[in-house]
C-alpha cells in the first residue's frame, strides 16, 4: 500500500500537510495557520443568544431589559445555528462581566487588528492621514479604529497579490481544495468569536451572526469541490482529426467592495469561488465592518503571503483598487450609485465586473395560501437584521380577500419581537449607523405625509441605560399605500413593513414588475397555476414559493434591471471569477484546403 503525503500548495518540496500545529509548535498570532484555532479556549457557544434575559413590553414591541442578566441559563436556550458538524464544547468562564462589553478575546482580537491592514506578511499599521473610529452601534462604546491606507501600501498589496495568484494556481485543484476545506474548518472552529465581532460592530443579533459564519463555512466547502470538478470542456469537432475544447482560467487579482449588512458571507461569496478559481482576492470590507473583516480574515493566513488580503478604508481606497491597471476583477455589492460608479470604471479597460444592487423585493399572498403561516414568514422576510436584506420584503401585495386577516396577523406578529442589543436574547439588533436609521426615518416621514397609516411601531424604541442612544428603530408595518408613494421605487432596507392592497394576481404581477428593481421576489399560494405563472412571469433574479429568502450554495444568486449584473453562487458563481480560452489542435498540422487559398475557381461566382 502506498500512503500518500499531501502537501500545502506552499510547502516545499516534501512538506506534510498538516491539520493543526504539533505538540511544541510555536505559532504567531499574526500568521495563524488553519487548524490552530482548535487549541484557543473561546467561550461556549450560546443557544439562540449571548446573553439570555427576561423580556418586558414597552409600547408595542417587547423591548430587551438591559439589567439583571443571568448568564448561567446559556445552556439551557435552543437555536438552529448550532451545525452537527460544529459543536462548540466550551465553557462560559471567560464571558465578558460588564454588558454589552466585548469579551476578554474580542477584546484582544479588536486590538490586535484596529488601524492596520492585513497585507502581504500579515497585519501591518495603515499608513494614511485618515483615522475612523469604530463604535458599538447598539451602545456607542468604541471599539477601536481603522486608518486608510496609503497609496504605496494599495500598490505593495496588488504586487504580492498578482505574486500569490501565480503561485496558486500552479497547484493542482485537488490541493487548493483541501486548503480550502482546512480554511473552512478554520471558520467553523472561531465562530463564536467572530460572530461576536460581527454583532458589536453591525449590531445585529448575535444568532444572525453565529448563522452567518456557518454559511460562509458552508459556500467555502461547496467552492472547494465544484472548483476541482471541471476546468473545461471537450467538444465535439468541427474539423476531422482535430481536438477541440475549451479550458477555464483565473482572471487574476480580484477586488470585492463589501457592504456591512451580511460583509462575512458576501465576501465568502465572492472570495471562495475566486479562489477555488485560482484567483488571489483583495478584500476593501465596509467602513462599518472593517475590524470584524480583518479578524476573519486571518484563517487564511495559511493559505500564503498575499492570497487574501484585506484592505480598510474610505472611498479612495476602493477607488484606487477597483480602478488599478493590475487588478483583474471586481465584485461589489451596494448601492445602486455606487455601483454605477464602479461599472463605469471598470469600463474604461473593460475590466470584468460583477455587481449585485439594490432590492426591492415583492412579498405576494394570496387567498389560497395559510395566512398565518405567511404572515409569520413575512415578518421574517421584512425585518431580518432589521430589514437590512437586500432581498427583504418590501412589497407586500396582499390581495383584497384576506387582507385584514393577514394585516392583524404580521401586526401581533411585528409586536411581540424583541428588540436590544444583539448579545441579548433579541430578534431585532441596532441599525449599521446613523446615518440608515435618519435614512428610514425619513422615508417614513415621507410616507406618511403621502397618506400612509403607520399599524405598529414608527418610532425609536425607549431603552434603558448605555442603549438608550443606540442606532434602533421598532419594527414598523404600514399600509395605506400605492404605486404613487414615493417608497414603491425605493430600497427601504430598514426595519419596515409597508402593506399594498391588491385586487387579483394579476394586479400582484404588475405591482411586481413595475419595480426598477428585479432581485427576488416571494409567492404564498398553493394555487399550482399562480405558481407556475409566478416562476416564469416575475421578472426578478429569484423567486421564492412559499419558502421567502433561502439561498442555496448551489444556485445563482443575482438580480436583473437596478438590482445589478452578474451571479454569485452555483456554477455560475463560479465562471463569474474565470476566463473561457477556446483551444483548437490539429496534431497532423494538416493543409486545410477546404478553405485555405487560394480558393477554387468552382466556388466562385
Amino acid at each position: 500500500m502506498v500512503r500518500l503525503i499531501r502537501r500545502r500548495w506552499n510547502d516545499g518540496p516534501g512538506t506534510p500537510i498538516r491539520t493543526g500545529p504539533e505538540q511544541g509548535d510555536v505559532v504567531s498570532s499574526h500568521r495563524p495557520q488553519p487548524g490552530d484555532w482548535a487549541k484557543a479556549q473561546w467561550p461556549t457557544m450560546p443557544r439562540r443568544a449571548w446573553n439570555a434575559d427576561p423580556t418586558r413590553v414597552r409600547g408595542s414591541v417587547r423591548t430587551a431589559k438591559a439589567t439583571d442578566l443571568p448568564r448561567h441559563a446559556l445552556a439551557s436556550l435552543h437555536s438552529h445555528c448550532d451545525s452537527p458538524r460544529s459543536p462548540d464544547p466550551m465553557s462560559v468562564d471567560s464571558l465578558s462581566t460588564t454588558r454589552h462589553a466585548p469579551s476578554a478575546p474580542a477584546a484582544a482580537a479588536l486590538a490586535r487588528v484596529s488601524d492596520h491592514l492585513l497585507g502581504p506578511t500579515g497585519l501591518v499599521a495603515a499608513g494614511g492621514t485618515r483615522r475612523q473610529e469604530v463604535h458599538d452601534p447598539g451602545t456607542q462604546r468604541r471599539l477601536g479604529s481603522f486608518t486608510d491606507p496609503t497609496a504605496a501600501q494599495i500598490d505593495e498589496v496588488v504586487r504580492a497579490a498578482n505574486a500569490a495568484q501565480s503561485r496558486w494556481n500552479d497547484c493542482t485543484p485537488l490541493v487548493r481544495a483541501e486548503v480550502l476545506h482546512e480554511v473552512a474548518a478554520s471558520i467553523r472552529e472561531r465562530r463564536r468569536l467572530i460572530a461576536e465581532l460581527l454583532t458589536l460592530e453591525t449590531g445585529k443579533p448575535f444568532k444572525e451572526s453565529a448563522d452567518e459564519l456557518t454559511w460562509s463555512a458552508s459556500a467555502l466547502d461547496y467552492y472547494a469541490e465544484i472548483g476541482r470538478h471541471s476546468i473545461g470542456t471537450i467538444h465535439g469537432t468541427a474539423a476531422a482529426g482535430q481536438t477541440q475544447f475549451t479550458i477555464k482560467e483565473p482572471m487574476g487579482t480580484v477586488v470585492i467592495v463589501l457592504p456591512a449588512n451580511f460583509p462575512l458571507l458576501l465576501m465568502m461569496w465572492s472570495a471562495a469561488a475566486a479562489l477555488a478559481a485560482g484567483n488571489s482576492v483583495v478584500v476593501k470590507p465596509s467602513e462599518n465592518a472593517s475590524l470584524t473583516t480583518l479578524v476573519f480574515a486571518e484563517v487564511f493566513a495559511g493559505l500564503g503571503d498575499g492570497l487574501v488580503q484585506v484592505v480598510p478604508g474610505g472611498a479612495d481606497a476602493a477607488k484606487q483598487l477597483v480602478g488599478h491597471r493590475d487588478t483583474h476583477m471586481v465584485a461589489f455589492t451596494g448601492s445602486v450609485p455606487t455601483g454605477r460608479a464602479v461599472a463605469q470604471v471598470c469600463s474604461e479597460t473593460f475590466k470584468p465586473h460583477l455587481i449585485e444592487a439594490s432590492g426591492s423585493d415583492a412579498f405576494i399572498v394570496m387567498p389560497s395560501a395559510p395566512i398565518e403561516v405567511a404572515a409569520r414568514a413575512a415578518t421574517f422576510a421584512a425585518f431580518l437584521n432589521a430589514g437590512q436584506v437586500c432581498t427583504s420584503a418590501e412589497k407586500i401585495l396582499v390581495h383584497e380577500d384576506v387582507y385584514d386577516e393577514f394585516v392583524a396577523a404580521i401586526v401581533r406578529n411585528t409586536e411581540a419581537l424583541r428588540i436590544g442589543h444583539g448579545l441579548d436574547r433579541v430578534d431585532i439588533g441596532a441599525m449599521e449607523n446613523e446615518r440608515e436609521l435618519l435614512r428610514v426615518e425619513r422615508l417614513l416621514a415621507r410616507a406618511v405625509e403621502q397618506g400612509a397609516r403607520v399599524l405598529t411601531g414608527g418610532s425609536r424604541p425607549e431603552l434603558d441605560g448605555e442603549l438608550a442612544n443606540g442606532f434602533f428603530f421598532t419594527p414598523t408595518v404600514i399600509d395605506g399605500l400605492t404605486a404613487e408613494f414615493d417608497l414603491y421605487g425605493e430600497e427601504v432596507f430598514g426595519p419596515i413593513a409597508p402593506i399594498y392592497k391588491v385586487s387579483s394576481f394579476d394586479e400582484a404581477l404588475e405591482l411586481t414588475n413595475a419595480s426598477p428593481y428585479g432581485l427576488g421576489s416571494t409567492l404564498y399560494s398553493t394555487d399550482i397555476r399562480e405558481i407556475d405563472r409566478a416562476q416564469r412571469e416575475i421578472v426578478a433574479g429569484m423567486v421564492w414559493v412559499n419558502a421567502p429568502l433561502l439561498d442555496n450554495d448551489a444556485g445563482p444568486f443575482g438580480g436583473r434591471k437596478l438590482s445589478g449584473i452578474g451571479r454569485q453562487l452555483g456554477a455560475e458563481g463560479l465562471d463569474t471569477f474565470r476566463h473561457s480560452k477556446l483551444v483548437m489542435i490539429d496534431p497532423a498540422c494538416s493543409e486545410q484546403d477546404f478553405w485555405w487559398f487560394p480558393y477554387q475557381d468552382d466556388e466562385a461566382w
